[in-house]
């Protein structure tokens, strides 16, 4: 073989070579339980972003290479996900994660992205403290797309004590990071108010009887019950209710729209409300074609989806880290979180159209303006009347 056909073929396999890489695909971690009692919004938020991902690929992907998903449940376990983050990040080189439900794990995982310099988008946990877990270093690659909890809580408690003029309120809360912080955020909102609550009491996971507590606040005499927990337990604070005899309202946080507290409280729960970043009402064209395509791809029963805020702040979520890469026209860490902190694109969410929605000291997309109250009205989530 010639030295110049020798030189060719090396030309043409070093093309072939870099044309491959240049096709790799962009690795975005998900991560969320997809299993247990915190399953309904992880299963629909990881839906959502598998929506956005295939609308995303079907337009020729991200500087021209597709996204793919890499997903993994942390079963709501901080243990788990801490063994998850370090294998997306160690073994499978994802360029983001996206994901993370429960507060507690968010925060015992987050910290190796951090270290990583990759950035996370957390869509649905509402912890107060995520992405202020780092705000004390140069540089924070924490970011959120869901209503956290500051918003969550004085939401609440507006409701109860502005709106409704109750003067004794009790809190209920889960013995979860997620759920005692909440009811921290719930006590600072009382107090900005003057106000105490009549009754705190906290139960754990999988409890199926609530009487102690809910007898403590009755006694009482709260005229209404504020909530911090995930959906199975909250329905048995509304049967344990029914069962004592005792109709106060319910009014907790967001998590009073998953499909297991709806379900297994029946009757029970009509009434509860929850503030909402996203309803599964089809009000504009945007949300009624991810309606449509939430229900044409997964086939929910009674075409309810499980968790409809996780799945909206989930499709979002991507669509927010998709617009950052072709902005930064990297997928490096470091010059992705530069350009979510100066994102020049709007972005037409679900959830909103984000218009510049991070800073460098900002990390968080979503605000009090944005965020609505739900109520339970048999069997699914409607806006709240006034």
């Amino acid at each position: 073989m010639t030295f110049k056909l020798k030189m060719l073929v090396a030309g043409i396999a070093l093309g072939f070579s870099a044309g491959a890489m240049a096709a790799d695909p962009i690795k975005i971690g998900v991560a969320g339980p997809f299993t247990g009692g915190s399953a309904p919004m992880g299963v629909s938020m990881r839906d959502g972003v598998k929506l956005a991902v295939a609308e995303i690929n079907a337009k020729g992907g991200v500087l021209g290479r597709q996204i793919q998903l890499i997903e993994r449940d942390d079963e709501a376990k901080n243990e788990r996900g801490v063994q998850i983050a370090q294998e997306l990040i160690n073994k499978e080189r994802v360029v983001a994660t996206v994901g993370y439900i429960n507060t507690g794990v968010a925060l015992a995982s987050q910290r190796f992205y951090q270290d990583a310099k990759i950035p996370v988008m957390n869509n649905v946990a509402t912890g107060s403290i995520i992405t202020k877990q780092f705000a004390d270093q140069p540089e924070n690659y924490i970011f959120r797309n869901s209503a956290n909890d500051s918003i969550q809580s004085h939401m609440i408690v507006q409701e109860a004590v502005d709106n409704r003029k109750f003067k004794k309120v009790a809190i209920l809360a889960d013995s979860t990071n997620y759920g005692q912080l909440g009811r921290e955020d719930l006590e600072k909102a009382l107090d900005k108010k003057g106000m105490k609550a009549v009754a705190i009491e906290k139960y754990n996971l999988k409890d199926v009887d609530m009487t102690a507590q809910l007898l403590k606040a009755k006694q009482a005499g709260a005229e209404v019950v504020l909530t911090y927990g995930i959906g199975p337990e909250l329905a048995q604070i509304a049967n344990g209710m029914e069962k004592l005899g005792w109709k106060v309202p319910l009014i907790g946080s967001w998590t009073l729209s998953m499909a297991n507290f709806i379900d297994n409280a029946g009757k029970n729960g009509n009434g509860t409300r929850m503030p909402q970043t996203f309803i599964q009402d089809p009000n504009t064209p945007k949300r009624k074609a991810f309606i449509d395509a939430y229900v044409k791809a997964y086939h929910p029963p009674g075409d309810r989806m499980p968790s409809p805020v996780s799945a909206a702040q989930g499709y979002d979520s991507i669509y927010l880290l998709a617009a950052a890469i072709k902005q930064a026209g990297s997928t490096e860490g470091p010059k992705v979180k530069a350009a979510l902190e100066s994102l020049n694109e709007k972005i037409d969410g679900v959830v909103t159209t984000y218009s510049k929605p991070y800073s460098k000291d900002n990390h968080e997309a979503i605000t009090a303006d944005i965020t609505v109250f739900g109520e339970v009205k048999d069997g699914k989530v409607v806006a709240a009347g006034k």
